[in-house]
């Protein structure tokens, strides 16, 4: 219940016992849930929960209650330790940390991109061997680059001076995420208003910074409005997109009403296309019990990445159809089934991996003193 506006989160203490199908809560219960949502003074208390090896403690600290303060989010410990779980997980509280055999991923990155153009390889390892814009040559700088904030900058010099680079790359540039939480350059560069620094190069060299990643990452994780009685659906969407946990359960409601398989990845329509894809077309197959028509449900599944979603007519009968064949409640939220995929994750990893890793650091948040 601590997910909420600074100026809410008086209300929502009060009426949590509403939000809930448990019973009363004990005297002890209710004291750490009142505790919880407390509004603290968050430098203070990321001085105390950040470890000590960290560097620069107080700036993490400054930085974090400037991002509360600016998107005026609750500072409850319960948020506060939820974004701290989250840079411990992406980056162990560093701003721009190592990535393994970066070097190597960088160059099968040019090698895709060459061939994928018809560009023989010999002539682009060839065209990289020229001076960079700080002396050395690019290929020195792809042997030898470590960080995600180094690989983009390469990549950035290497559009704007290397011979073929806009042929090859264009405005492409395969960093897509970065910084202490590893947030989308994407989603940073559409959410910059209220952003409290001035910015005094991109929108993506901030993301890289410590104060940019903690800001946009904590936007991403904290600043929308959502019905989940838990923090890990959060960190499952940090992960997976926008109320994907919320989508998820959706599609399970979908497969239980038309006995359709569907991956519960919290994709409603195929974006960027207006072809159907497997959900709407399972959806579809209910137009008549619904009274809707393709176009209605297509206009409807759109709004998946909103909370109004929730409000609409879809929605609601679907679940009702769902839940009359299933002769149950069906749940409003589930943890996304789905792989993780990047040339930086050499293991067997899941959404539902990352949540509960996340929610296990920010429950040791909690209690440590």
């Amino acid at each position: 219940m601590s997910w909420v506006p600074r100026f809410g989160w008086l209300l929502a203490a009060l009426i949590v016992a509403g939000c809930t199908t448990q019973g009363p809560l004990s005297k002890k219960e209710a004291e750490k849930e009142q505790e919880q949502e407390k509004p603290l003074d968050v430098a203070s208390v990321v001085r105390q929960k950040i470890p000590a090896s960290v560097k620069d403690r107080d700036g993490w600290a400054q930085d974090l209650a400037t991002t509360f303060e600016s998107q005026k989010i609750a500072p409850t410990l319960e948020n506060i330790c939820s974004v701290l779980a989250v840079a411990q997980q992406e980056s162990n509280y560093q701003s721009d940390p190592v990535v393994p055999g970066l070097s190597k991923i960088a160059w099968k990155e040019i090698d895709k991109r060459a061939a994928r153009l018809h560009v023989p390889a010999l002539l682009v390892h060839t065209a990289l061997k020229i001076p960079s814009p700080n002396g050395k040559s690019y290929s020195e700088r792809l042997d030898r680059v470590r960080t995600e904030k180094e690989l983009s900058a390469i990549f950035d010099d290497m559009i704007g001076t290397v011979p073929m680079g806009q042929t090859l790359f264009g405005s492409y540039n395969p960093v897509h995420t970065g910084g202490p939480m590893q947030v989308s350059v994407a989603f940073a560069e559409q959410h910059t208003e209220g952003y409290p620094w001035e910015i005094n190069g991109t929108v993506r060299q901030e993301v890289f910074s410590r104060r940019g990643g903690l800001w946009f990452g904590t936007y991403h994780l904290l600043n929308y409005p959502a019905s989940y009685r838990a923090p890990i659906y959060r960190f499952a969407d940090f992960n997976a997109g926008l109320y994907a946990s919320r989508n998820a359960a959706f599609q399970n409601a979908v497969s239980k009403a038309t006995s359709v398989k569907l991956a519960l990845d919290g994709d409603l329509i195929l974006y960027g296309s207006s072809e159907a894809g497997s959900t709407e077309k399972a959806v579809r197959k209910l137009g008549a019990q619904l009274s809707m028509s393709d176009r209605d449900i297509r206009r409807q599944l759109e709004r998946g990445d909103s909370q109004k979603f929730e409000e609409t007519t879809l929605y609601r009968e679907v679940y009702r159809l769902a839940e009359k064949k299933s002769g149950k409640t069906l749940v409003r939220e589930m943890l996304p089934g789905i792989q993780l995929e990047s040339p930086k994750i050499t293991r067997n990893l899941t959404t539902a991996w990352f949540a509960k890793r996340v929610d296990d650091r920010r429950a040791t948040c909690m209690t440590q003193h």
